[in-house]
């Protein structure tokens, strides 16, 4: 006997960030919102509201662009402390129906709703709750994906944003993904999408024409991938705890960086950020990356593993600065620097306050 099909919603929230800032600050709502960036087109925008992506914006279009596209557009300093909260509240709300939560980030989450805690029984019944309860209880808005696995679920939720709710059962899957642009699918990034257009690959229906050997060939290991997904093949569970690959801090700052004096006080900035976080997770890796973003836009990494875990917050920040003094920069003005750790094992670490609480964008 084969399994039961699993009921999978994917919960993604509309332009979050954005949204959080037009709902608490009145003078925002029906205009168009960068929040990340500045004024001066320095850093990047982290999410753009509805009125901005009218007119082009996206997430991670630097600042000078979007002024470009957009000259009246606002743009507002990121307040993460905020979203994680209104991200906690969204969470009780999932948790109302299921336990098997998957969060990807603040903003998007995959459920398991095979068997709901309130005996719904129907996936989009409770997808609608939810939407519902976002809406009501903190004055903003999601869409919705709801199918039989998380691939074509989170598919799903894109496709009527915002305030989207959208279901592709069993029986239309094939027939949806062969009808899929193949920039639409997830895990195809805008290279990949272009370097199939030039193989005469435009949609689902051109992708599923090749064999899986073919697509090992031309594509790699994710040939396997597209084989399996272009079918609406996922057999990926809901897990409730992700694995954190890495952990870091990253600052734009509002004006390019020349010396080394300047660039390692940074460091010292990053590298407390990064070890606070460290200790939150109870965290120690063993591989140091330092991350170079210089005026013209082009980037570096550069990585210094160990054998042992680096347990001390002086070794993080004196490894990234070896790292950052080994750098040509061929005379390059620095406009972002980053620090992260990744290797990890979970012992634990000292504690240690850290000097310099200010809030920087931080990412795993």
């Amino acid at each position: 006997m084969s399994a039961p099909l699993r009921k999978i919603i994917h919960i993604d929230m509309d332009a979050f960030y954005a949204s959080v800032e037009q709902r608490d600050f009145p003078e925002y709502r029906g205009k168009p919102l960068a929040v990340g960036g500045s004024p001066t087109g320095r850093g990047v925008v982290a999410t753009a509201s509805y009125e901005a992506r009218k007119f082009g914006v996206r997430s991670a279009m630097s600042s000078r662009k979007a002024i470009q596209l957009c000259p009246d557009i606002i743009f507002v300093y990121p307040r993460f402390e905020v979203y994680k909260a209104v991200s906690n509240k969204i969470r009780e709300i999932f948790s109302r129906y299921t336990d098997l939560i998957e969060p990807l980030s603040l903003d998007e989450a995959y459920l398991d709703v095979t068997e709901d805690k309130l005996n719904i029984g129907s996936a989009m019944e409770i997808a609608g709750q939810i939407k519902n309860a976002i809406r009501s209880e903190l004055n903003l808005t999601a869409s919705a994906g709801v199918s039989i696995n998380k691939f074509v679920a989170k598919i799903a939720s894109d496709i009527n944003k915002p305030d989207g709710l959208t279901f592709i059962g069993p029986s239309k899957i094939e027939s949806f993904m062969s009808s899929l642009p193949v920039e639409k699918f997830h895990g195809v990034g805008k290279v990949t999408a272009d370097k199939m257009k030039g193989m005469g690959i435009f949609t689902g229906a051109d992708l599923k024409k090749l064999s899986e050997e073919e697509l090992v060939k031309r594509f790699g290991k994710t040939g396997y991938f597209y084989y399996q997904i272009v079918r609406g093949l996922d057999d990926r569970l809901v897990q409730t705890h992700r694995e954190t690959k890495s952990l870091g801090a990253e600052d734009t700052f509002t004006y390019d960086l020349t010396t080394p004096e300047e660039m390692h006080k940074e460091l010292d900035r990053i590298g407390e950020i990064v070890f606070n976080r460290l200790q939150k997770k109870q965290l120690q890796g063993r591989t140091v990356t330092l991350k170079v973003k210089f005026s013209d836009f082009t980037q570096i990494t550069r990585n210094q593993s160990f054998n042992s875990a680096v347990t001390d917050i002086d070794a993080i920040i004196d490894t990234a600065k070896s790292l950052l003094d080994k750098v040509e920069m061929n005379e390059k003005p620095v406009r972002l620097l980053g620090i992260s750790l990744s290797n990890f094992h979970e012992p634990e670490i000292p504690s240690r306050k850290p000097k310099y609480p200010g809030q920087l964008e931080l990412f795993t």
